[in-house]
């Protein structure tokens, strides 16, 4: 994935002095790279029974609809609070400074129905934690959660005990 990374910008002091900030822009508009990150994502899940595919707002956006598509399921939009118009369901979650809350629809996932996760990055995996724990309130079981990138050091798959973590680009530093 070597090929995949070197698309991937690399802008330093931001969003803060001390953050190297990955940006996937420059990865997406490549479209053999795009293309590539797209079909290996599908790849790793193809043979799976997925039901429905979460994607986090707002960069999961870009690559779990995709994933449904490829995969046969439904998407499901996991948004910032009083972003969705019927009733839902919702979380909030530790940030390093403070907390956050996500939702999602009451109805969008169903007792039982199989779901990826997906977002763009791993970091530290609260988002990511905050999202199954959400899937596993309406009844479904989380198959899964594909990233683009993970950020090995900050450990995020520790949050996702028992979930197949996949991660097509990954940095160590």
């Amino acid at each position: 994935m070597n090929n995949l990374k070197k698309l991937i910008r690399e802008v330093p002091d931001y969003p803060k002095p001390g953050i190297l900030f990955y940006d996937l822009t420059t990865l997406l508009k490549d479209k053999q790279g795009f293309h590539t990150l797209i079909e290996r994502l599908c790849e790793h899940y193809q043979g799976h029974t997925v039901d429905v595919v979460a994607g986090i707002e707002a960069r999961g956006f870009i690559f779990a609809p995709v994933l449904a598509y490829q995969l046969g399921a439904g998407f499901v939009p996991i948004r910032k609070p009083k972003k969705l118009p019927a009733e839902t369901a919702s979380v909030s979650y530790a940030l390093e400074y403070g907390t956050d809350t996500l939702e999602i629809h009451e109805d969008a996932v169903k007792p039982g129905q199989r779901v990826i996760i997906c977002d763009d990055l791993l970091a530290t995996g609260g988002t990511a934690a905050a999202t199954a724990k959400l899937i596993q309130q309406l009844g479904g079981t989380v198959e899964g959660a594909a990233f683009a990138v993970e950020l090995t050091f900050l450990n995020g798959r520790s949050k996702l005990n028992g979930v197949d973590v996949f991660a097509l680009i990954q940095y160590d530093k």
